[in-house]
């Protein structure tokens, strides 16, 4: 093909073959609805496993599919609480000579826990 006869197509956007003589894969529709009452279908392989949610083309929320499965509920760690990341780190033992130790300190008088450093500028402002 001469220079002049590409001049003024468009090459990468337009592809010149067609879909004729193809046999394509086999088909399934599969129908999806979500929360806000949309409704679509979405072409997939017969051979291909069909999930069980798939985005709203209409509001983008979560659709399910229609007389299907739900999908299935991933398993979650229970949330770690402040007492379980410190088990992680110290032994009773440790934690009842420290909790000693700091009532030791409370008893003894020598920290004075009844003004506190905020309170005290406050009163002199």
């Amino acid at each position: 093909m001469s220079e002049r006869a590409l001049r003024g197509t468009r090459l990468v956007v337009t592809s010149y073959e067609t879909d004729r003589g193809i046999d394509l894969a086999p088909r399934q529709a599969v129908e999806y609805a979500c929360q806000n009452g949309h409704r679509f279908e979405m072409p997939f392989s017969v051979e291909a496993e069909v999930p069980p949610e798939w985005e709203c083309k209409v509001c983008g929320a979560q659709a399910l599919l229609v007389n299907g499965e739900g999908p299935e509920e991933k398993k979650s760690k229970p949330a770690r609480t402040h007492w379980d990341m410190l088990m992680e780190r110290r032994t009773r033992e440790e934690l009842e000579e420290v909790l000693a130790e700091r009532l030791a300190v409370l008893r003894s008088g020598t920290m004075n826990i009844a003004v506190h450093p905020r309170d005290s500028k406050r009163k002199s402002a």
